[in-house]
């Protein structure tokens, strides 16, 4: 369970501090929950806050009862935070040795955990791709290495920042059918309306605020009243 308590978020701006996520609070309890909301809005901020990335100027965030300023590291042992771009989040050479890299604390033997690693990505798939440079893979090859990554430590709590935003149709559909047989809870951020339509919860941020939240058609109705009164569409500047 992931609890904000009047979480806010400020910046040092020239006039001053300026606010990029309003003061909430709210509880995100259900398996699969969405987040939407224009370029800017204080979706990915929201997110950030969930595993510590960013941390609260007010209020507080509390992951299964953690505080993310005072038990940073425990809350970061539970959530695992999939970026926009793999390649931001890929370091190593191959996606065997970034597995490998995720499982290095959990295991020492170094024999151990490149057998876990292979067996990491058997699961997803990704076996063949094993040893490839990851410069060498596709877009959707890359984020589900870095999703295969992240998921080997076994966080109870996944946060995925757009993870289709940079996929094709084919991979983009793999993704989300990797995302649906997940066991953790899942916080997501994406423009695209059908994806957010999968969820069981949607959150609708505007200028930093939450303006909508609940069931997924009624929030998404919400966000295309708020576009459509702008005189634009969704994904018209995509």
């Amino acid at each position: 369970m992931i609890v904000f308590e009047g979480a806010t978020v400020s910046v040092p701006g020239p006039d001053g501090d300026r606010r990029i996520l309003e003061p909430l609070s709210v509880t995100l309890a259900e398996r699969r929950i969405a987040v939407i909301g224009a370029n800017g809005s204080g979706k990915s901020t929201l997110l950030k806050l969930i595993n510590g990335l960013v941390t609260p100027t007010a209020g507080r965030v509390l992951v299964e009862g953690l505080d993310t300023v005072k038990a940073g590291r425990a809350v970061r042992q539970r959530v695992g935070f999939v970026f926009t771009d793999p390649l931001s989040q890929l370091v190593m050479p191959t996606g065997l040795e970034d597995v490998e890299l995720s499982l290095r604390a959990r295991l020492r033997n170094p024999t151990e955990r490149r057998t876990t690693a292979l067996g990491v990505l058997e699961r997803f798939g990704l076996a063949p791709l094993a040893e490839q440079s990851i410069y060498d893979l596709s877009g959707g090859e890359r984020q589900l290495m870095a999703l295969a990554a992240v998921l080997a430590v076994d966080p109870r709590i996944l946060v995925a920042d757009e993870p289709t935003t940079l996929l094709d149709l084919r991979n983009e559909r793999r993704v989300r059918r990797l995302f649906s047989g997940l066991d953790q809870q899942l916080v997501f951020t994406t423009h695209d309306l059908e994806f957010a339509a999968d969820s069981d919860r949607v959150l609708v941020i505007d200028d930093g605020r939450l303006v909508f939240d609940g069931d997924p058609r009624t929030a998404i109705d919400h966000y295309r009243g708020l576009h459509l009164d702008a005189g634009k569409l969704p994904g018209d500047d995509r």
